[in-house]
């Protein structure tokens, strides 16, 4: 793979000339006002057009036309015809679709298969503006407009799709989105490098088929080419020699197999300026650049699950930038190609993407009619991208990384105060500060050489990285400056919190409680059990402890009454009936009633769907006898959890009791504070048996009241609090 070029440093097309637009045409009438008669790249999106950076086609367009493309917007097209997908005219280069800032299933569907009846993403919040599986159907539908025109599919849903994959809709496995959606490429992660050397190539004249040496792109190839070594991983227990280096379960949980830990210790001092690079032994005839692992073939992982685990695991060991190789998976007579991921952003580059001219506003054609996505994020900031947290649930890491990637503070200061400037409505106070998680702004490791050879899935599990930095100074000062700014009377953080980092630096907790938390802090530690957490590759519930002990403190020093606000999931893999009732003991014990309860969604591609779907972990070698992971998959045993999490709900008490008598636990059944639930049941509850088929809900069912987590100790005045309908980012 070659070097890429910066963001910036490409030459400008010859329709620069047209110059900036204040808002990306959507439609022939605002071509014509540009002074367009064609459009270089057309974008197709899934979502209502808001001109902001926190919406990937506004970045994509932005990008293009900072580049001299003239860039068309198609958003929410009419999908059950070629004629909306038309409406710009011919692209000149490419079409580009994304289904839109979410997953369109998930968008649509609840983790219970049922349908949702808003989408936030869409003007007026109404529900039904996109197809299922959009990507999809909006690939085929440009074909059909004009076949000649290539379709680069990017955006989450095909970032999370580029393999063989377990659908949970349908309850099995699907091919590739590349072969489904009959498209040129796929581009996954965040697509800026890609989808710029894309839109170059094509303007030279180049073809698609030529483009096969671009980092995060995946490409239907029939056969290896010369000069390629590929290393067979279409089998599990295979015996013979295992090579240390080009074996795909090499892994830092794994001592034995990697050299990096075998040799810590030894090759690495405590100054990180002072840092040696550790050496690995290089196989004379192999190159990791002309090395492709062929992974088991769609139809093997359609019907053998511990080979769609052993295939999950080794994509999840080949994400990171510095040492993933190539990966192939065959699909009936054809070869899907996955190149490594791309380089990450400089702080830089990510500067240059940020500072774009976004109007920061949803287009014109809206009406003023309001976006809800929108107005949970208009004065919000994004800091940085990426996770190294790895939660097996969470899909950030396998779309953005888990790299780090930083803006600069001038840059952030600098989109405060147009937001400050330009954004009505402003009243003073930003809603966050923030990203994928709250506080790894300017986290990383400590040598460049470790993260480009490192292997873990994760840089805080089972604890914290010797090798990572935890200084959140630099996090701290831009909280500092950023509050000392002219007409800025708040910042709030909003973003997941990853509290197992803050504890190491108790300066931040102190400037985050004092200063940042508007009352309530949402921090997610998923579960009390060990079973469940090393499933999810999450700390104990005692960090937890530590850290409400720190938010507390600095609370009452603060003189300020503040809460935190725990978030937990329901029927993880992993996840017994037992683990769940301890939970519930766990939250009675300590005054907690979580009413937003959130149960497990296997999204595709994350390392627990793969245990939801094999009942095997892919977080260690995958063989036919390596012990089975318990899944939770009946509905009715799905309900039973998130019942524990809702133990204080009289409607749940009948299904409780049942659940506790069978388990033989009749002793937490009374009106002791020890117990979990009373014997009687108020005849006021509106219980409908979970037994009973098509059955909905009583009208006095009260999860039809407005969701809250809540603590007993809050005062009765707060207890009628407003929430959002999306839960935060999990980390």
């Amino acid at each position: 793979m070659r070097t890429p070029t910066p963001l910036f440093d490409y030459p400008k097309y010859w329709a620069e000339c047209f110059g900036i637009a204040p808002y990306l045409p959507m439609s022939r009438e605002e071509m014509d006002q540009l002074g367009w008669d064609s459009c270089d790249v057309v974008l197709v999106t899934g979502d209502a057009y808001v001109d902001h950076p926190s919406f990937g086609m506004a970045i994509i367009g932005r990008l293009l036309e900072g580049q001299g493309f003239r860039v068309g917007i198609i958003s929410q097209p009419d999908w059950h015809s070629k004629d909306d997908f038309m409406r710009l005219g011919k692209p000149n280069l490419f079409y580009g679709v994304a289904a839109g800032n979410m997953d369109s299933m998930i968008n649509r569907y609840t983790a219970d298969r049922r349908i949702r009846s808003d989408d936030a993403y869409t003007a007026g919040g109404e529900a039904g503006k996109r197809p299922d599986r959009a990507s999809l159907v909006y690939s085929q539908r440009c074909k059909e407009a004009y076949k000649d025109v290539p379709v680069i599919l990017g955006g989450i849903e095909a970032s999370l799709r580029r393999i063989a994959h377990y659908d949970y809709w349908q309850d099995n496995v699907r091919r590739s989105i590349l072969v489904d959606a009959t498209a040129d490429l796929v581009v996954y992660g965040n697509a800026e490098r890609a989808t710029c050397e894309i839109a170059q190539r094509f303007s030279r004249g180049e073809t698609v088929d030529s483009m096969t040496d671009i980092r995060g792109t995946a490409f239907i190839r029939r056969h290896t080419p010369e000069g390629w070594f590929e290393i067979d991983s279409t089998r599990i227990d295979r015996p013979g020699k295992v090579d240390k280096i080009i074996n795909p379960y090499v892994c830092t949980n794994d001592l034995e197999e990697c050299a990096i830990e075998q040799q810590k210790g030894q090759n690495t001092a405590t100054d990180t300026e002072q840092t040696q690079a550790i050496t690995i032994l290089p196989n004379p005839t192999l190159t990791r650049d002309k090395t492709v692992i062929r992974l088991p073939s769609f139809e093997k992982v359609r019907n053998d699950p511990v080979l769609y685990a052993h295939a999950n695991r080794i994509l999840h060991l080949e994400t990171n930038p510095g040492n993933a190789r190539a990966l192939v998976q065959k699909h009936d007579n054809m070869d899907v190609w996955i190149n490594p991921p791309p380089i990450p952003l400089t702080t830089p580059e990510m500067d240059y993407v940020f500072g774009l001219p976004y109007a920061r506003l949803p287009h014109p054609a809206y009406n003023g009619a309001k976006i809800p996505a929108y107005e949970m994020i208009r004065f919000s900031v994004n800091i940085m991208r990426g996770c190294f947290g790895g939660c097996t649930f969470c899909s950030i890491t396998e779309h953005e990384g888990r790299i780090i990637q930083n803006r600069s503070e001038e840059s952030i200061l600098q989109e405060i105060k147009e937001i400050r400037d330009k954004v009505p409505g402003f009243t003073g106070v930003i809603s966050d500060l923030g990203g994928p998680t709250a506080n790894m702004y300017r986290l990383a490791c400590k040598s460049r050489e470790i993260e480009a050879a490192c292997r873990k899935p994760s840089c805080v599990y089972p604890g914290i990285c010797g090798n990572l930095n935890t200084d959140h100074s630099a996090l701290i000062q831009l909280y500092r400056h950023a509050r000392e700014l002219k007409g800025i009377k708040k910042i709030l953080i909003a973003s997941g919190l990853r509290y197992d980092l803050a504890i190491t630096s108790p300066e931040y907790v102190k400037e985050l409680v004092t200063h940042h938390v508007g009352g309530y802090l949402k921090i997610a530690p998923e579960h009390t059990e060990q079973g469940p957490l090393s499933k999810m590759m999450k700390p104990g519930i005692g960090i937890y402890d530590t850290f409400k002990e720190m938010f507390d403190k600095y609370s009452k020093e603060a003189n300020k009454e503040q809460y935190l606000i725990p978030y937990f999931i329901a029927a993880h893999p992993g996840t017994t009936d037992e683990d769940m009732m301890n939970l519930a003991l766990w939250l009675k014990s300590r005054g907690f009633r979580a009413d937003q309860v959130q149960a497990f969604y296997p999204s595709p591609m994350a390392t627990a769907t793969a245990m939801y779907y094999s009942g095997k972990d892919p977080l260690h070698k995958v063989t036919y006898k390596s012990d089975k992971v318990f899944v939770t998959k009946s509905e009715e045993q799905r309900r039973l959890h998130k019942a524990f999490l809702r133990y204080h709900d009289p409607n749940n008490w009948p299904t409780l009791r049942e659940a506790l008598q069978r388990m033989g636990r009749n002793d937490l059944i009374g009106d002791g504070t020890h117990q979990l639930i009373p014997t009687h049941q108020p005849k006021t509850a509106g219980y409908q048996s979970p037994r009973r088929k098509n059955s909905t809900p009583a009208r006095g069912n009260t999860a039809k009241q407005p969701i809250l987590t809540q603590h007993t100790g809050l005062p009765p005045r707060q207890h009628g609090l407003k929430t959002t309908k999306k839960s935060p980012k999990r980390k």
